[in-house]
């Protein structure tokens, strides 16, 4: 089966490609009763959109969204959701001569391979273009849990190569991540990065780095025993962005560094509620939320097309040198914030969603 689908109770679909007439999602699970229109999901791929900025890719795609089933005088019916934006700056020939050749590091070759056919422009169904449709169904499930439990899901620019913000993440003030292009919480930093990836840009090159996220309030019961832990849920989600290569919670692979006397989340009682002294286990314990936020970090890698002569084959295995074409963002990483939030944003519905289904025969709460 065809892995287009995401989620079990609040369940994503994605098509589309990069170069087609459409990108879109088709949004199931949603429940009835909540007010939703177009502009409600806007400001979310706002965020995304190419062409926003100088160290973005020069495509110009306003990515205006349509609803286009599953309301009615914008509310939701409980019927799925279709959510359509058009492509409206294509330039396909820019991708004429990545027909004869496989580019490194891209998915023509396991594509072509797996398939025996590819959708050249753009690179069809691998590009990133369809990751506006994992954030229009994102900012419904952010809707949806800032309407249930008051959830903030938190998204920034942890690093830029070896440009790294050295604060916790509890102590990252939200207000200052849009106060810059590349959305790094610290101001100073943030015009470092902006430098080292204009100077990437200009010399043909690319960068990678890390986007950390924070989610406050979360109840407690999220996540399910053994393969549907949330922390599992959170990595498929996460490595399921394009350009993704790693992922971590809480301490992540520092923890491996501590000792468990150190390491441990001593339980305490402040005010009547039991929490944690201290957030290493990320706000996940056994494969479910304790309470606590949640903290992860996704790793990115450098973008794969550089206009530098590389080193490939032809689709006929012929060696041959390549120089990159198209529109391409130096760095990903200020456009893979709002994804990110929007990915974890659809595991944390889908959860909450069956947590509900759950404890409704029987609410012990």
């Amino acid at each position: 089966m065809a892995g287009d689908s995401f989620g079990k109770m609040f369940k994503v679909t994605n098509w589309g490609e990069s170069h087609g007439k459409a990108i879109g999602a088709v949004v199931e699970g949603c429940p009835a009763g909540l007010e939703l229109t177009e502009q409600d999901i806007q400001p979310f791929l706002d965020k995304r959109r190419p062409g926003q900025s100088k160290i973005t890719t020069r495509r110009d795609e306003k990515d205006l969204v349509k609803i286009l089933s599953g309301t009615v005088n914008g509310i939701t019916t409980g019927t799925p959701i279709s959510l359509v934006i058009e492509n409206q700056d294509q330039k396909s020939k820019d991708y004429s001569e990545m027909a004869k050749v496989f580019r490194p590091s891209h998915a023509d070759f396991t594509y072509q391979k797996k398939y025996g056919i590819r959708d050249v422009a753009g690179g069809g169904r691998s590009s990133a273009r369809i990751t506006a449709g994992h954030v229009a169904a994102g900012a419904i499930a952010q809707k949806i849990l800032k309407k249930a439990l008051g959830t903030d899901i938190i998204g920034y620019v942890k690093s830029v190569n070896d440009l790294v913000l050295d604060i916790e993440a509890e102590q990252v003030d939200a207000s200052l991540i849009e106060q810059t292009v590349v959305r790094c919480p610290d101001i100073e930093l943030a015009y470092k990065m902006i430098e080292r990836i204009e100077t990437a840009r200009k010399a043909g090159d690319s960068l990678g780095g890390v986007v950390e996220c924070r989610i406050n309030s979360v109840p407690v019961g999220l996540g399910e025993p053994v393969f549907d832990k949330l922390e599992a849920d959170l990595a498929k989600a996460m490595l399921a962005i394009n350009a993704s290569k790693g992922f971590e919670i809480g301490s992540g692979f520092a923890g491996t560094l501590e000792t468990g006397s150190s390491h441990n989340d001593v339980f305490i009682n402040q005010a009547g509620t039991i929490k944690t002294k201290t957030n290493n286990s990320g706000g996940v314990l056994g494969g479910i939320s304790n309470g606590m936020p949640i903290v992860f970090r996704v790793a990115f890698k450098p973008t794969p097309t550089l206009i530098q002569a590389q080193n490939t084959v032809t689709v006929d295995g012929q060696e041959t040198e390549f120089h990159g074409r198209g529109r391409h963002d130096p760095c990903v990483l200020p456009r893979a914030v709002p994804i990110v939030e929007a990915m974890a944003a659809m595991v944390l519905c889908d959860h909450f969603l069956r947590f509900r289904a759950y404890k409704g025969l029987f609410d012990i709460s």
